[in-house]
């Protein structure tokens, strides 16, 4: 059943067996605000096993494009459309997420993004990517990095 994350009041719940799971629920909390401020969407998420077709979409994405297989469970997915750009997120175990932004429209923006929680170390995956450090004041701070995606889905 999804839920909506909360971004005042940061809550682990459905993030628990995490290590890193306060910085994971501070990171999915920066993005429940961002999507509230910048879309007045508001973010909610659901176990990952209620929502396997996101989660097989981000990983046949991953696969298909760079050859990457997560090594970490998924805890939690979302999937939604904002104005013309379709959206799914994964939070896996390890503290990574992991956003698709999809553009609908031909010749949009079409992009993989991750975040890692910090605490977290680069996973072996994505070891080939630099990623770039980014202060929140729910998540500490953010590294993140991403790449394009040049084919349909």
């Amino acid at each position: 059943m999804p839920h909506a994350v909360d971004f005042t009041t940061v809550s682990t719940a459905g993030l628990e067996s995490s290590p890193v799971a306060a910085a994971l629920a501070g990171l999915r909390a920066n993005e429940a605000r961002y999507f509230k401020n910048k879309y007045d969407h508001v973010f909610t998420v659901e176990p990952a096993g209620d929502v396997q077709s996101t989660v097989d979409w981000v990983h046949r994405i991953l696969d298909e494009e760079r050859g990457i297989v997560i090594a970490s469970r998924p805890l939690e997915a979302t999937a939604f459309q904002v104005e013309n750009i379709r959206m799914a997120y994964v939070f896996y175990e390890s503290g990574l997420s992991i956003n698709v932004m999809y553009t609908v429209d031909d010749g949009g923006k079409r992009a993989v993004g991750f975040k890692l929680s910090e605490g977290m170390e680069v996973p072996a995956e994505l070891a080939s990517f630099k990623f770039a450090r980014q202060k929140s004041k729910l998540a500490g701070t953010i590294r993140g990095s991403y790449f394009v995606v040049k084919g349909e889905y």
